[in-house]
């Protein structure tokens, strides 16, 4: 997939068109990201005792990966994502650049 949990992302496709947020959540087997803030559906919630309080909740539904591009911290535009290897201390490192500007896109290591 071409983007990760804590990256920056606009909506591209569908009724969010146009909204930006941080992906949350990644399934990849299924191609699909959460996105904070973004597509939220109202879910019916039955009281359970102890656990949760019943009613009618919001949460986010995941996004197919097609439907969202990455936004490039440098130059704050969506953009597509190239890859550079390089070698360090002897072995091989790939890193994410962006498409348009050609800075390295780093990766957030501190959601998830």
């Amino acid at each position: 997939m071409h983007v990760r949990s804590g990256d920056n992302v606009l909506v591209i496709a569908g009724r969010e068109r146009g909204k930006t947020g941080q992906i949350t959540r990644v399934f990849p087997k299924e191609e699909r990201v959460i996105v904070s803030g973004v597509n939220l559906v109202k879910r019916h919630l039955k009281a359970r005792p102890g656990v949760a309080q019943a009613g009618i909740i919001e949460k986010e539904a995941p996004l197919h990966a097609s439907n969202v591009m990455i936004l490039c911290p440098s130059c704050n535009k969506p953009t597509r994502i190239g890859h550079r290897v390089y070698e360090e201390a002897g072995t091989k490192r790939k890193e994410r650049v962006c498409k348009r500007c050609g800075e390295v896109i780093p990766v957030n290591r501190n959601v998830g």
